[in-house]
């Protein structure tokens, strides 16, 4: 037990010697070449990749195309949904509506989606239609997704 925790001792000090060492490899080239430095740690620091950061997730994503083929469509859920959301955007609702179906737990998806419901020109009169609205919803989502 003790030759395998000094094993063990060893092995993480090897690599923490690695890493120390290649920190201080990078700084030495960060002081040597400056900021062209990067372009020995990134293949395509020159490319568009940070302005299509994250776009692959949003465009790319069937979960996402069929939410909002569901949310354009003639279900009378849909219509509802649109009828409740008015002028607002239901590219951004879509969106956020399948961040939301991505939570777990089944009480923080419906309030989730309640909260995308609830605008701050809603009453209190309000709260049951959109409770029945988000249940329906939900459904509608378990079944196409």
């Amino acid at each position: 037990m003790v030759n395998q925790q000094q094993t063990n001792t060893s092995e993480q000090l090897d690599k923490f010697a690695e890493s120390l060492e290649a920190a201080r490899k990078m700084q030495q080239e960060w002081l040597t070449y400056g900021l062209d430095f990067v372009h020995l740690y990134v293949e395509d620091v020159d490319g568009d990749w940070l302005e299509n950061w994250g776009s692959d997730d949003i465009i790319g994503n069937s979960r996402l195309d069929a939410i909002k083929e569901f949310l354009v469509s003639d279900d009378a859920v849909a219509v509802r949904v649109r009828q409740h959301l008015g002028e607002s955007s239901l590219f951004d609702f879509a969106v956020n509506l399948e961040e939301s179906w991505r939570i777990t737990e089944v009480n923080l998806k419906l309030y989730a989606v309640k909260n995308l419901l609830v605008s701050e020109e809603n009453s209190q009169n309000l709260t049951c239609k959109i409770d029945e609205l988000a249940d329906s919803l939900l459904a509608k989502l378990a079944e196409i997704l």
